[in-house]
């Protein structure tokens, strides 16, 4: 016998508060087969929160992992909200990782807490590519709703961790909801055979994927379409090694 609508209606009301939609869980590659042979379905997974972070305390660090952000997002479709605390981005550099002026919808907000609720916002507005917010603490129940919110839509968050004072980013260390969460450091550019700088490069450490595996790898740093790549001295295989593996936490 079939169920009555009013099970049928129970069951749905059930998947929706689980996150288990049928919505199809799609994913955005990077394109490199070392790093996304690491992630469940090939890729970044859309629907989901990701939290990025510096390598270390400094500004360097943490520039770098805005404008990694910054690739992700240019890579999606549509606007993006990008939640700040101060008013210190440097669009011109955003610009250059891919995501140009006019799709971005920047909201400067007073602290992590309206950061939050705005995000949350963004994320459940249903239209967005991505919704990024710059953060110093994330809780579990904060990640989570997050998290609700973006499986509701499809959206990609990213919460992007910056930190005024040190004992904020022991923070970064502590469980989230997060699926993905990776750290990216700055590394010394390949040599040029003429004076100049070569392309920036990244140490990309991904702490910790959800039905994944953790890596590390050495990556030329976002180009003007927002895509990391392999370096061409590392393309070789020896960083097989690009994706050092490392057990995944948790």
């Amino acid at each position: 016998m079939r169920p009555e609508p009013a099970i049928d209606s129970l069951r749905a009301q059930i998947e929706r508060i689980e996150g288990r939609s049928k919505r199809a869980r799609s994913t955005l590659p990077f394109g490199i087969t070392d790093v996304d042979s690491r992630l469940p379905g090939g890729g970044l997974a859309f629907g989901a929160l990701h939290e990025v972070a510096g390598g270390g305390n400094g500004a360097i660090d943490g520039a770098a992992a805005a404008l990694f952000s910054a690739g992700v997002a240019a890579r999606t479709k549509g606007k993006v909200l990008w939640c700040v605390t101060r008013p210190d981005l440097f669009a011109p550099a955003i610009a250059q990782a891919g995501l140009i002026a006019d799709r971005v919808i920047y909201v400067e907000a007073g602290d992590d807490k309206t950061v939050l609720a705005c995000m949350e916002e963004g994320l459940r507005h249903g239209g967005l590519g991505a919704v990024i917010g710059e953060l110093a603490r994330l809780a579990m129940t904060a990640s989570r709703r997050l998290q609700l919110a973006a499986e509701g839509t499809g959206s990609i968050g990213i919460a992007l961790r910056r930190w005024r004072r040190q004992a904020e980013a022991m923070d970064f260390g502590q469980p989230t909801a997060a699926t993905t969460r990776w750290r990216v450091s700055v590394v010394p550019s390949a040599p040029l055979p003429v004076p100049g700088v070569g392309r920036h490069r990244w140490l990309v450490e991904l702490i910790r994927a959800r039905a994944g595996e953790s890596a590390d790898f050495e990556l030329e740093a976002c180009d003007g379409t927002g895509r990391l790549a392999l370096p061409a001295d590392l393309a070789n295989g020896s960083l097989s090694a690009a994706g050092r593996r490392r057990r995944a936490p948790g």
